[in-house]
């Protein structure tokens, strides 16, 4: 795994699985109880933690519980099945983090694309949940595969459809804004400094085209498909720009088109919050989504499956004989499914078709 991590100038610095740890400022006892639950990490060119602070994945604390159930589905699966009537079969792709090989390995297993790479899947429907891009070789390869995919999808019926991640807006800011900086609330950061920080690569920032920033401008925040609220991150941070779908959407394309740097960074930061539907109350977070937006389960993917377990082993594999994860997590009094599978730290790329029982 190679990532950025830390803070100040040494902002290429490779960080391994040893280097998780918690540090002192996530615990409820500490200075900043109130933003434990947060994402990847905002740099910052003025001193001490804000609140809001975004911590970097080493910081994400490992939290061991024994009332989640962790589903392990079969990876020898069966072709897509052709339908003669109606919607195909429904699927979700976890995060993808630049790892285009990956994708196409899993995309393939699942019958939803041939050995060529072509969409073979007739009229199934495909979502993927965010974060193309950073930290992985090739994420401009991983959007031109999706944008593609969205189109041969259509031509046969079906539908490959995307949404909006906290790393898609990590790398629009990059490019948009670069160095310029933004308020963040005590002291002063970058879109450029938080995206080198969170794994971005110049070979992605090298072959981004405007086409691929428009496509990206335009993805929704979340969906409701057969029951299912598919959204990026496991945060409530979405009850904050609407109360219906629609408006939420509206109002994330709206924040994007004004262009403002501080706006988008402020969109950002809440987009990287995390783990609220973990822990005590975490069902009643969930719920609170559902009630507003619609659906009788959440679908995201954002906070990797081996944080959400306390099953973090180590790079080298040296700990355990295979992946961590070999399926999807349900959780929260099984109203919440998390799908990344944490293909970053050795994990496991996740496409799974919908519904999952448990």
């Amino acid at each position: 795994m190679t990532q950025g991590a830390g803070q100040g100038p040494e902002v290429e610095r490779t960080a391994t699985l040893r280097d998780f740890r918690v540090p002192a400022y996530v615990h409820e006892t500490g200075p900043y109880a109130h933003s434990t639950h947060t994402g990847d990490v905002v740099p910052l060119l003025g001193e001490g933690y804000p609140e809001g602070y975004t911590p970097t994945e080493r910081d994400l604390p490992v939290i061991n519980r024994g009332d989640t159930v962790q589903v392990h589905v079969d990876p020898a699966s069966l072709p897509v099945q052709q339908s003669t009537g109606g919607p195909g079969p429904l699927f979700v792709v976890g995060d993808v983090h630049g790892y285009l090989d990956e994708l196409m390995a899993a995309l393939q297993e699942k019958g939803l694309i041939d050995v060529a790479g072509n969409w073979c899947a007739g009229t199934a429907r495909l979502w993927f949940l965010g974060d193309f891009t950073d930290r992985g070789p090739d994420g401009i390869g991983v959007i031109d595969l999706v944008m593609r995919l969205s189109a041969e999808a259509a031509a046969a019926g079906g539908y490959c459809k995307a949404l909006m991640g906290n790393h898609e807006l990590l790398l629009i800011g990059a490019k948009r804004f670069g160095d310029t900086p933004v308020n963040s609330g005590a002291g002063t950061a970058t879109f450029q400094a938080a995206w080198l920080l969170n794994g971005g690569q110049k070979t992605d920032m090298d072959r981004l085209q405007d086409h691929h920033l428009q496509w990206m401008s335009r993805l929704d925040a979340m969906e409701e498909v057969d029951g299912h609220l598919l959204v990026h991150s496991d945060t409530t941070a979405y009850l904050d720009y609407g109360d219906s779908i629609e408006a939420v959407n509206d109002t994330v394309r709206e924040t994007l088109t004004r262009n403002d740097a501080d706006e988008v960074w402020d969109l950002f930061r809440k987009f990287t919050k995390r783990f609220s539907f973990r822990d005590e109350g975490g069902a009643d977070h969930v719920r609170s989504l559902l009630d507003t937006y619609g659906g009788t389960r959440i679908v995201h993917g954002h906070s990797p499956i081996p944080y959400l377990l306390g099953e973090v082993g180590s790079e080298e594999g040296e700990d355990s004989t295979g992946p961590l994860v070999e399926g999807p997590h349900v959780y929260a009094d099984g109203l919440a499914i998390a799908m990344d599978g944490g293909v970053t730290m050795a994990g496991k790329l996740l496409v799974q078709q919908l519904p999952l029982d448990i």
